[in-house]
């Protein structure tokens, strides 16, 4: 081990983004399974500042484990330090990238210096990719990827009976509601690579990234409201999802389907009469599909943007720019320069 306290951002308190502290902890040791891995960068979601915040409005009945003082973050690129003795998969000096534990833990110590990493939730950084670029993928690439490619496992969802079923893609009119957000436009190359023809919703200033990034359509939700201006559609991605996700339902075909992301309240008889389907999953972490995804990132097929960086120190102020919205991309750490 070649150090044994670390710079780590920790919780020890919920709150808003003042919370955030940059400290000396010690280095955590790898479990059975797990690898240690010195962290370039970590990426932010929206669990990081659900957890900082304490998950209000979430029943106590509902939240998951979290005690205190804990490291937030899941997204993690950086180099392998060390292996436990049963991981075969992994030795010192690989370059990896993962999202760690998800959901079965919120948050996973990725904003730290070293993180310990179950060995199945990782897969190597691709080559094109600066670690920048890595961190910034994993939850937002494995959901769009999850929601609709492949699910990838059989857990059942926490949000409905019906088991997730990702829709075939060749040909349909896809709608993807909050288009220039991590899950957004990720979500949106992969439906072109699925040969879908793609109407991107969001704010007029992303317009020119989204359309390069391959949108057919674009909708400016500032100057019209997309469910009153889209109709024929076989499929809508909703990515801002929520109370305000049944407005999309009349804007599909029969026989389509909507796929809220943050899953909201649905009429079971107003479903059924429109012969729609609504379903939902949550996102898992899973080396093997990053693994799969590689060779589109390499090829340049799916590409990740950037909305800003900062340093881990700087993670308070990483938190308020995710509070101010209008994201186009993620918003990365950076632990080594």
């Amino acid at each position: 081990m070649p150090v044994e306290t670390m710079k780590a951002v920790r919780l020890h308190q919920f709150g808003g983004p003042e919370v955030l502290r940059h400290e000396e902890v010690p280095v955590p040791e790898p479990g059975p399974g797990e690898v240690l891995v010195r962290v370039h960068a970590a990426g932010l979601n929206p669990p990081d500042w659900y957890a900082r915040a304490g998950m209000p409005g979430v029943p106590p009945e509902l939240k998951p484990p979290f005690d205190l003082p804990a490291i937030p973050g899941t997204d993690v690129s950086g180099v392998v330090e060390a292996v436990a003795a049963d991981v075969d998969g992994f030795a010192a000096g690989d370059e990896v990238f993962g999202l760690l534990r998800f959901p079965a833990a919120l948050q996973s110590g990725a904003y730290a210096e070293y993180v310990t990493a179950p060995a199945s939730d990782l897969a190597r950084k691709p080559a094109t990719l600066d670690h920048v670029q890595a961190a910034a993928l994993p939850m937002s690439v494995l959901t769009a990827w999850q929601f609709l490619i492949e699910l990838g496992h059989d857990e059942p969802s926490p949000f409905q009976e019906a088991r997730h079923r990702p829709m075939a893609l060749g040909g349909a009119r896809v709608l993807i509601n909050g288009a220039a957000g991590g899950v957004g436009h990720l979500a949106l190359q992969l439906a072109k690579w699925k040969g879908a023809h793609v109407i991107a919703v969001a704010s007029g200033a992303h317009e020119s990234f989204l359309r390069e990034l391959g949108a057919d359509e674009f909708i400016d939700y500032t100057r019209e409201r997309p469910e009153e201006v889209a109709r024929g559609l076989d499929l809508v991605l909703d990515n801002v999802g929520g109370p305000d996700s049944k407005r999309f339902l009349r804007t599909l075909n029969r026989g389509g389907a909507l796929y809220p992301v943050y899953f909201g309240e649905f009429d079971d008889e107003e479903i059924a009469n429109l012969g729609v389907t609504v379903t939902a999953t949550q996102v898992r972490a899973n080396g093997a599909q990053l693994a799969e995804l590689t060779p589109l990132l390499d090829a340049g097929t799916v590409r990740v943007a950037l909305d800003s960086t900062f340093p881990l120190a700087d993670a308070r102020a990483a938190h308020e720019r995710a509070a101010r919205g209008h994201l186009q991309g993620k918003i990365v750490l950076t632990v080594v320069q």
